[in-house]
C-alpha cells in the first residue's frame, strides 16, 4: 500500500501546474541585424548553437539591416508571448514605442552587441556587448604609436564608417577621434559610410582613391569586411595595401588575420561575436528575476600583423 500511495503522490506532483511551468523550456525571441559580415554570421551561429545547448527555444528573425523589420519581429514576439526578447538593434534611436509594448506585456528585453537611446532606461533590462568607443580608442592608440616612430610626420587618414546611425559606427568614430586629437599631425581628410559590407567598402574606397588632391596614408575601417573590400580597391589602383596605405580595422575575423598574414592589413582590433553562451545564461537569470548588471562588457584584444600567423589557427570566427 505504501508503494502505491507513493506512486500516487508522485503522479499528482507531476501534474501540478507549477511543475509544468518549470519543465517548459524558456522561449526567446531574437532579432538579428542581418548577415552583412563575417562577424555577424559568427554571432548568429553562436546564438543559435548556444540556445540549443541551453535547451532554450529560439525564435529567430533576420532584419536584413532594416529597423522596420526588427520592429515587426519584436511585435511578433510579443504576440507569441515569448519569455524574453533579445535583439541587436540596427540603429540607436526609434525604439521607445515598441519597447514600451514589450514592457506592458511583461516581457523583459536584453540588448546584444549594440546599444539604444531611449527615454526610459527601464525599457530594457541589460546590455551585453563590446565597448565600441574603447575599440575606436584602441585603433587610434595603435596609430599614434606607429606615428611616434617618425616624429613630426603628417598623416592623411580616410575613414570607412559603419551603418549610419548605428551604435558601433557612432562610437568607433568617437573613440578614434578622441585619441587622434592628441596629435594634430594626424588628420581625417575623408569619411563616408561603407555600410559594414565588403562591396560598399570597396566602392567608397574607389571613390576616395579617385580624389587625388591629397595623398592617402592611412585607412581606418569600422569593420574588417569593409577593410577587405577596400584592399581590393587599393590593389586595383596599383597600390600596395598595408605598405603604401596603412590599414586599421575592427572585428578580428579570420579574413582579417589572413589579410594580415599576406601583408595587406596592419592591425585589427578584436570585437568578440561569440556572445551566445553568455546571452543564454543571462536570459535565464533575467526570466528568473535574478539581479544582473545593466552593462556587461566583453574583454577583447588588439592584434597587429606581426602576430597574425601565430594567432590565425586559434580564430573561431
Amino acid at each position: 500500500m505504501k508503494l502505491v500511495a507513493r506512486r500516487a503522490l508522485i503522479a499528482a506532483a507531476l501534474s501540478l501546474p507549477a511543475f509544468a511551468a518549470l519543465a517548459a523550456p524558456l522561449t526567446m525571441g531574437f532579432s538579428q541585424v542581418g548577415a552583412e559580415s563575417e562577424w555577424r554570421t559568427a554571432n548568429t551561429a553562436s546564438i543559435k548553437s548556444a540556445a540549443k545547448e541551453a535547451g532554450i527555444t529560439l525564435k529567430f528573425a533576420d532584419a536584413q539591416q532594416k529597423q522596420e523589420n526588427q520592429v515587426k519581429a519584436i511585435r511578433s514576439f510579443i504576440a507569441q508571448k515569448v519569455d524574453v526578447i533579445a535583439f541587436s538593434p540596427v540603429v540607436e534611436s526609434g525604439w521607445d514605442t515598441v519597447l514600451k509594448e514589450a514592457q506592458k506585456a511583461g516581457i523583459p528585453v536584453i540588448l546584444t552587441d549594440r546599444a539604444v537611446k531611449v527615454s526610459d532606461p527601464s525599457l530594457y533590462v541589460t546590455f551585453i556587448g563590446s565597448d565600441f568607443v574603447e575599440e575606436g580608442r584602441k585603433a587610434a592608440r595603435w596609430l599614434l604609436e606607429r606615428a611616434a616612430k617618425t616624429p613630426g610626420a603628417a598623416l592623411n587618414i580616410v575613414e570607412l564608417q559603419g551603418t549610419v546611425g548605428s551604435a558601433p559606427a557612432i562610437d568607433r568614430k568617437k573613440g578614434f577621434e578622441e585619441i587622434l586629437k592628441t596629435n594634430p599631425k594626424l588628420q581625417i581628410i575623408r569619411s563616408q559610410s561603407g555600410e559594414f559590407t565588403r562591396a560598399k567598402g570597396k566602392e567608397v574606397m574607389e571613390s576616395f582613391l579617385k580624389q587625388r588632391d591629397k595623398k592617402i596614408d592611412v585607412l581606418y575601417a569600422h569593420n574588417d569586411d569593409m577593410a577587405i573590400g577596400a584592399i581590393q580597391a587599393i590593389e586595383e589602383a596599383g597600390l600596395k595595401p598595408g605598405k603604401d596605405i596603412v590599414i586599421i580595422s575592427i572585428d578580428g575575423v579570420r579574413g582579417a588575420f589572413e589579410a594580415m598574414k599576406a601583408g595587406k592589413l596592419n592591425v585589427t582590433v578584436e570585437c568578440n561575436p561569440l556572445l551566445g553562451p553568455q546571452l543564454m545564461q543571462l536570459a535565464k537569470d533575467v526570466v528568473a528575476k535574478k539581479p544582473v548588471d545593466k552593462r556587461i562588457t566583453v574583454i577583447e584584444g588588439v592584434f597587429p600583423a606581426e602576430v597574425a600567423a601565430k594567432e590565425l589557427p586559434n580564430r573561431k570566427y
